[in-house]
């Protein structure tokens, strides 16, 4: 009986393991699953209805427009335009994503992070400055300038940016492994909260005068 509940609790944690290791996208087990708003369809995947398999057209498989650039009259100087479950119905279950950077000279995507989804990015043109950084305790900064034709990868959850720093505008394209990647701008989610997160604990995590943290919090 010892042995048998053994095995048992054996099989449970490593299924439990299983289960944790793949908490990101699922893998298909159909050819595709087109998402669609309605509710009376027969299946649901992965937070989406989908759409009879034989009722789907090739334009359930295209999407135009990424040719034109997008506005980067901002404050960081860069416009992120992403192509993901959401606007573009055809990647439900398929687990990528596609991203179009557009940067001004000197522009910025600032320190962010993809909570669901590794980025590979393709510069098209210009020079930019890349990075991310390890987890703790190591920390590690891990850096390159990359140019027109180089390839730079991003692992998944880490901080990470891209700055342009040469004095045209770059592009950059960028894959992501989910289909609903998601972004977390470290600053927007750090003093820009809805609600605010308490002055005094900003205070304390980043040791900056609590006036810094009220201008940061007004600012964001």
């Amino acid at each position: 009986m010892t042995k048998l509940f053994t095995c048992l609790l054996t099989v449970a944690l490593l299924a439990l393991a299983s289960s944790l290791a793949s908490a990101h996208d699922p893998s298909s087990l159909q050819d595709f699953c087109v998402a669609v708003n309605n509710s009376n369809s027969a299946v649901f995947v992965n937070g989406k209805f989908c759409k009879d398999p034989k009722l789907t057209t090739t334009d359930d498989f295209f999407f135009p427009g990424l040719d034109v650039p997008s506005s980067t009259s901002n404050q960081v100087g860069s416009n992120v335009t992403l192509i993901d479950v959401d606007k573009f119905p055809g990647l439900n279950t398929l687990g990528i994503a596609l991203a179009r950077v557009d940067y001004a000279p000197y522009g910025l995507n600032p320190p962010h992070i993809h909570p669901r989804a590794t980025e590979i990015q393709t510069v098209i043109e210009g020079t930019l400055l890349v990075g991310f950084v390890t987890s703790n305790p190591d920390n590690r900064f891990i850096t390159k300038v990359v140019n027109k034709g180089d390839v730079f990868v991003f692992p998944m959850g880490l901080i990470h940016f891209q700055f342009n720093i040469g004095e045209t505008n770059a592009l950059a394209f960028s894959s992501l492994s989910s289909q609903n990647p998601r972004v977390i701008t470290i600053a927007n989610a750090t003093f820009g909260s809805n609600p605010p997160i308490n002055p005094d604990v900003l205070a304390k995590a980043f040791q900056l005068d609590k006036n810094v943290v009220n201008y940061l919090q007004q600012k964001f």
